[in-house]
């Protein structure tokens, strides 16, 4: 019999998609234990802290961040890595000082997310400087996302007219 692979924490609030990528680890070989929210990944890390923890970034009760320094705190063995579809130089920056090992942006296929655990060879595009374009438009998705949608809401907090964020909006993501 195979010895189990490294026990990993999911903390994903999307579930379709923490229920694709748990499934995805576990056929590696991988124990996992999937959450939703930050009090539940913390509950589930009380009762037996993880080697590896995958945390999405933004996630109801609370900061991916947070959940970073709580997990740091139960175990500074456990092996963090961010993945959020909304990522930034700053979030990757203070994601990193309170411990994560790696910092990925959705998408992320399954062998890139093990490659960042392992330290493993990652994706060609991972050590690329992304286009202006696409810093824009993260940018973007990210105060909308602040505000729930809202995009006269999204266009006030970036001092801009609504329908040239709209504009912005309805373009498909930048390439690289």
């Amino acid at each position: 019999m195979a010895e189990p692979g490294p026990s990993l924490l999911l903390a994903e609030d999307d579930a379709p998609f923490r229920e694709r990528l748990a499934t995805a680890l576990r056929r590696r070989g991988l124990e996992v234990q999937a959450a939703s929210c930050v009090p539940e990944a913390l509950a589930l890390a009380r009762e037996e802290s993880p080697e590896w923890a995958l945390v999405d970034l933004r996630m109801p009760g609370g900061s991916g961040l947070d959940l970073v320094r709580e997990l740091k705190g139960l175990d500074p063995e456990t092996r963090v890595v961010v993945l959020t579809a909304y990522g930034s130089i700053a979030t990757a920056l203070e994601a990193v000082r309170l411990g994560a090992a790696h910092y990925l942006t959705k998408p992320a296929d399954v062998d890139r997310i093990l490659a960042a655990f392992t330290g493993g060879p990652s994706a060609p595009e991972e050590a690329s400087t992304p286009s202006l374009d696409l810093v824009e438009w993260e940018h973007l998705q990210r105060v909308l996302a602040d505000c729930e949608g809202n995009v006269s809401e999204a266009a006030r907090r970036l001092g801009m007219h609504r329908r040239s964020l709209q504009r912005k909006l309805d373009r498909t993501r930048p390439p690289r």
